[in-house]
């Protein structure tokens, strides 16, 4: 077979899946709307004055430092797993990528965005 092939039948299933899910969640899923269903729910409690709430930017900065370590992880790993069998430019490499993400880690330290307050 032709490798086109593989990549039009890839295509295809790609896109008949998720629209086919679709539909069945369409056709099989109840119609029938009521007052109550289209409430706004959250945790079964009514909000009680304005739910427009603003959040501080630190608590996002701080996910996302923790969202960049978390990754460091996942990169981390295979190269901790086959060091043995790297050469010094894969050690340098490794090296590099850690010595980014420490000056990360220290500017996000010195500038106070760790601190939950």
């Amino acid at each position: 077979m032709n490798e086109w092939l593989y990549i039009g039948l890839f295509f295809i299933v790609g896109l008949i899946i998720p629209v086919g899910a679709i539909g069945m969640a369409w056709m099989m899923g109840p119609k029938k709307s009521n007052p109550i269903k289209m409430t706004t729910y959250e945790c079964g409690i009514e909000t009680v004055g304005d739910s427009w709430v603003q959040f501080k930017a630190q608590y996002y900065i701080f996910a996302l430092v923790f969202l960049v370590f978390d990754v460091e992880t996942v990169f981390l790993f295979p190269w901790a797993v086959r060091l043995g069998q790297q050469g010094l430019f894969a050690v340098l490499e490794g090296i590099v990528f850690i010595s980014i993400l420490i000056a990360g880690l220290v500017y996000t330290w010195r500038k106070g965005m760790l601190e939950w307050a």
